[in-house]
């Protein structure tokens, strides 16, 4: 069983682990000031007077503690100034297992970045007293709807191998643009779309991968338990989605706005946004597909028109079938 951190939760907020490079000459602070040179000076050192910079066994570190002394350090994460969202998150249900959220659209799931403090988890820690709560899945920052999180550690496990071993059904809708002539491209559906998605990490967005038409019918086996991952290399896709149609709008320039169902049968990154800017039919508002836009402030009133509006399971705990609904909509389905 992993230690537990050193500093407990704080604000709602738990602390982050860091590793000091073995080569690293100096004092831990001077290679902090180094690293994170945008915080001020005497932010760090206010930081050590106050004991939140700690070794792994919670002894705090001092300004003259030598960098080669440790190889991880401990200390809370904090944003100056940090941007208030303004949506409410909404529990829709919560008992001593599991917590079910509605969360809004720009609202992260995880602290990350900008965002400590004005994040779903952080949020939630604070609103129920639970400083134990963690995730079981995430949703990236853009998109609204079901969140699940787990306020008891003996009994995470047993949710977290749902999802896992991809044993829970989700739902999403979107609003999309169709090109004209609108009709041809609304007849194709409903249709399953498949692709191979690769991701980088330190890209912010993902990469359609191309294979050969051999291949085209294998799906990549999901990985179960704690099985390792072969070093093998893969071909074939690795992302599927059913869309299906639910409503159209005809614009006058003959081409459509569209509201979508969408079934993700694999859980690849930005995979339904992938799939639909793919077909031609981006989701409204999305400013990462199928073009990467400029980094831009928020605009409240033009939120990614994507929602995760449900999502079900076998409860491992009981035996019985589980469904949360989203009581959000979106605002410019047709």
């Amino acid at each position: 069983m992993p230690k537990l951190p050193p500093l407990p939760v704080r604000k709602g907020v738990g602390p982050t682990r860091l590793r000091i490079p073995a080569a690293t000459r100096g004092t831990i602070i001077e290679h902090l000031r180094a690293r994170f040179g945008h915080l001020p000076d005497d932010a760090l050192t206010q930081r050590l007077a106050d004991g939140e910079i700690v070794d792994h066994a919670g002894a705090p570190i001092t300004a003259t503690t030598p960098a080669a002394d440790h190889e991880f350090i401990w200390y809370y994460r904090s944003v100056p100034n940090e941007t208030h969202i303004p949506f409410d998150i909404t529990v829709l249900h919560a008992d001593e297992h599991l917590v079910v959220a509605d969360k809004p659209h720009f609202l992260p799931t995880t602290p990350g970045g900008q965002f400590v403090q004005e994040t779903a988890l952080v949020r939630l820690r604070n609103q129920l007293d639970i400083p134990e709560l963690v995730p079981l899945h995430r949703l990236d920052r853009a998109t609204a709807g079901i969140l699940l999180f787990s306020p008891n550690p003996e009994t995470r496990g047993a949710y977290q191998q749902l999802f896992e071993h991809r044993q829970v059904t989700r739902r999403y809708q979107a609003v999309v643009r169709i090109p004209s002539p609108a009709q041809l491209y609304l007849d194709r559906f409903p249709l399953t779309f498949r692709n191979r998605i690769i991701k980088t990490k330190g890209i912010i967005t993902a990469e359609v991968e191309a294979y050969a038409t051999a291949d085209s019918g294998r799906i990549e086996a999901p990985r179960v338990g704690k099985r390792r991952r072969s070093h093998d290399p893969t071909t074939g896709p690795n992302a599927s989605t059913e869309i299906a149609l639910v409503k159209h709008r005809i614009a006058d320039d003959g081409g459509a706005l569209a509201h979508v169902a969408l079934s993700p049968k694999t859980g690849r990154t930005h995979q339904l946004r992938i799939h639909l800017a793919s077909l031609g039919h981006g989701i409204l508002h999305d400013r990462f597909y199928p073009e990467l836009l400029d980094h831009a402030p928020d605009d409240y009133a033009a939120p990614l028109q994507l929602l995760a509006s449900g999502l079900g399971f076998t409860d491992p705990l009981t035996g019985q079938p589980r469904e949360f609904t989203s009581t959000r909509t979106l605002d410019f389905a047709p």
